[in-house]
């Protein structure tokens, strides 16, 4: 099972010294989305990073990210977007409705499954009921093409892969362990990591 872990939407100053630690630790794929930023905040944060790490690290957004520093792909944010004219490459995308995963599982490298569980760090809740979840698994909607994303953490990654899933999406779980305002010591997130990590195995 794959472990994905997608940066904090907000940019902070100890970033880039916790993503290269999480690579360090064997963190294999990163998704850099960054909302609603300008692409010279990415460009910065990218250039803080060992370049031996661009190429596992997937992009939103700013598309272009991904030839100007050689990343790993890219990713949508759903289908009205669209990956460059001309691009050839890994393509992702994250879709919000069983319905589409087929379709989707098709056209695209792989799936983000948005919204699969209730998100006790956001707030956001589950889109799919469990009934819903268990026959996307036995109509083989769901499969090691599509990844869990939302209210992931480590209680319920063993049920993801029960489940089917080809991997988990990690994200303020893992980056609420960290005070981006007051601290600096950053081994609470990277405890938490290695955990997060043996657990997907």
């Amino acid at each position: 099972m794959k472990l994905i872990v997608m940066t904090n939407p907000s940019f902070f100053v100890e970033e880039d010294t916790i993503i290269t630690s999480l690579f360090d630790e064997g963190l294999e794929c990163l998704h850099l989305y960054k909302p609603d930023s300008s692409p010279l905040l990415s460009e910065r944060l990218l250039s803080l990073i060992p370049e031996e790490y661009y190429g596992r690290i997937i992009v939103h957004g700013h598309l272009y990210l991904k030839d100007e520093f050689a990343l790993g792909g890219i990713h949508l944010d759903d289908e009205k977007q669209l990956p460059p004219k001309g691009y050839k490459g890994k393509v992702g995308i994250t879709c919000r409705n069983l319905d589409d995963l087929q379709r989707m599982k098709k056209k695209y490298s792989y799936v983000i499954l948005q919204n699969v569980l209730n998100d006790a760090d956001t707030g956001e809740k589950s889109l799919y009921t469990p009934t819903q979840l268990a026959e996307a698994v036995h109509s083989r909607h769901i499969d090691r093409h599509v990844y869990a994303a939302g209210g992931i953490n480590l209680s319920n990654i063993g049920t993801m892969k029960e489940l089917g899933f080809g991997g988990v999406v990690i994200s303020s779980n893992l980056w609420n362990k960290f005070d981006i305002q007051n601290q600096k010591d950053f081994k609470n997130v990277i405890e938490y990591f290695r955990q997060l990590k043996k657990a997907v195995g």
